[in-house]
């Protein structure tokens, strides 16, 4: 899924659903990455040109580059269902 630029993060895509978690995975297009709130991790080259992997289960929304919000709605087998909104 898409976000805005300005977000810091590129498209985001679902890599997997296992063990009541969603892993997704996002180029970055800044230079510096947080999360707050969800398990993550990943690296950023100085030219901003790295990625990030992180994983995120039910519960409260995570807050991303203090900008974005992100919560996992429902987990099912194969699916889940995330609210991306801007971090308020």
């Amino acid at each position: 899924m898409n976000v805005p630029q300005t977000w810091g993060l590129g498209p985001i895509k679902v890599r997997a659903i296992t063990n009541g978690e969603v892993e997704m995975v996002a180029p970055l297009t800044g230079s510096g990455y947080s999360v707050s709130g969800c398990s993550g991790g990943g690296g950023v080259s100085s030219g901003g040109s790295g990625g990030v992997v992180f994983r995120c289960g039910e519960g409260p929304a995570a807050t991303i580059n203090d900008v974005m919000s992100l919560k996992v709605v429902n987990i099912l087998a194969t699916a889940a269902v995330l609210r991306i909104d801007p971090a308020k």
